[in-house]
Parts: C-alpha cells; sequence; structure tokens
C-alpha cells in the first residue's frame, strides 16, 4: 500500500506560485551570487575548452633561430648576385643539414649547404634557393678535401635577395609578447601555441560542479525500461550534458524520491 498524500494545506506542491519575477531580475540575483572560481594547471592536452586563468606571456622567440622555408641550396646571395642564363654562377656544394640539427662549418664565397624545410640555415648563409632552381652536377676541378667535401656543385642562372626563403627568428612569436588573456576560452590552436612556448601546465579557471537533484517516486534509473507506471529519468542525463557542454562537472546520485527529507539530504 503506497504512503498516503500530505493534506492539500502543508503540501508546497499545492500551494502554487505566490509571486512571480521578470528574467532581468533573475539575472541580477544569479550575478549577485557568482563569483570566479579558483585556478587549476592542467596539461596542454586537457585544456580545451577551458577558460584561461592569467594572461600568458611568450617566453621564448618562436622560431628562436633563423630556418630555412624551403627545401634546396643555403647560400650568400652576394654571390649569386650576377647570375644570369648566359652566365651562370657554380656554387661547390659543403654538405647537408635537416631539421634539428647545425651544420658543424660555414658557409663562405662560392660555396653553399643543402637543406631541408625547417633546418636552421647555417653560418654565413643568408637566402636558400629552392632545389627546383638550380642543377646539380659533379663538381669539377680542384676541391676541398675536408669533411664536408660532396663533389658536388650546383649551377645558378638567376640572382637571389638576401633573406629569399629564410624564417626569421621571432617571426612567429616574439620573446615578451602578450600570447593569449585570461579569460579566453581555449581553442585547439591555442594549445598549440601554448606548447610551442613551453607552456608545460595550463593556468584554467576550475570547473563549477553543479549538483543535479531529480526528484519523483515515479522515476526508473536513466535508461531503465519503463515498467507499469514507472518512467525512466530522462532529465537527469540531458541536464547533466548540457552542464559539460559549458563547461561544468555534473554531480548526481540518481532519481531522488518525493521526501522532504531525501531531497534535503540530496
Amino acid at each position: 500500500m503506497s504512503d498516503p498524500l500530505p493534506p492539500p494545506d502543508s503540501d508546497v506542491r499545492m500551494r502554487g506560485f505566490s509571486r512571480r519575477v521578470s528574467v532581468a531580475a533573475a539575472l541580477r540575483w544569479l550575478d549577485a551570487q557568482l563569483f570566479t572560481l579558483d585556478s587549476e594547471a592542467v596539461g596542454p592536452a586537457a585544456a580545451g575548452g577551458r577558460i584561461l586563468a592569467r594572461d600568458i606571456v611568450s617566453g621564448y622567440d618562436v622560431p628562436g633561430f633563423e630556418r630555412a622555408m624551403m627545401d634546396g641550396f643555403a647560400l650568400r646571395a652576394a654571390d649569386v648576385a650576377a647570375a644570369t642564363s648566359a652566365t651562370p654562377v657554380t656554387l661547390q656544394v659543403l654538405g647537408e643539414v635537416g631539421p634539428g640539427r647545425e651544420f658543424p662549418g660555414e658557409v663562405t664565397a662560392g660555396s653553399c649547404v643543402r637543406i631541408m624545410t625547417g633546418a636552421p640555415l647555417p653560418l654565413g648563409a643568408d637566402a636558400v634557393v629552392p632545389v627546383e632552381k638550380v642543377v646539380v652536377n659533379p663538381l669539377t676541378g680542384p676541391t676541398d678535401t675536408g669533411p664536408t667535401d660532396t663533389g658536388l656543385s650546383v649551377r645558378l642562372s638567376e640572382p637571389i635577395a638576401t633573406g629569399k626563403h629564410v624564417g626569421r627568428r621571432g617571426e612567429d612569436l616574439q620573446r615578451g609578447a602578450l600570447v593569449l588573456e585570461a579569460g579566453r576560452r581555449l581553442r585547439p590552436q591555442d594549445l598549440g601555441v601554448l606548447s610551442s612556448i613551453g607552456i608545460e601546465h595550463v593556468p584554467v579557471v576550475a570547473r563549477p560542479r553543479v549538483r543535479l537533484v531529480v526528484t519523483g517516486n515515479e522515476l526508473l534509473p536513466a535508461g531503465a525500461p519503463p515498467t507499469g507506471v514507472r518512467i525512466a529519468d530522462a532529465n537527469g542525463p540531458m541536464l547533466a550534458a548540457l552542464v559539460a557542454r559549458d563547461g561544468g562537472l555534473a554531480v548526481s546520485s540518481g532519481p531522488v524520491p518525493d521526501d522532504p527529507e531525501a531531497t534535503a539530504e540530496a
């Protein structure tokens, strides 16, 4: 036998709404209750969608060195300033350098270094000519017999400007520059920027915890098959998903019976 219903005059559900407030008044009340939560540090991979808690200033130049922006040959622009199809210029290839490595020697007059995109520019070089713009041949005549001698030469038929195809130090970000401002919702590309300047722990605003209290004697756990006159909790999963969508952490123990003590405890 089910529990008897409380008398209408003692049941809050039978009293109706004694007064109503406007949406604007409700929002003002909310504003008076809300405050910014403390910050916490998370890794870049977990910071997506979170709110940045403080300004981020770069402690590094990005890139931190001059680098090649094309596959080709690093050279001195002055050496090929007079190159034409009628009077091509031949340069000795001293060696090669790829990303993450430094060339051990120096590019001097009449020489060049084969270079890959992203590799640091060798000492002495000030331009990069794309590989499509040169003809590679075996070197003829006297050669350097040192460890960097490749036995190859390149022939250029046109000049190249100083700085051509060279990425300058700090052209993406400069040390001391304001990178991201507090209050920003972090996007995927922001995480890449933070990683590029060595931010291992990202300061973000803590997520608000939202207690969900879904009440009703008629409710079964979410996802349970409806049985007789009882129905499954549909609001709980929906509200939890809305809380997660807006950056919160939903806390719920499932449906709560229509009982004052149980409701107060929840």
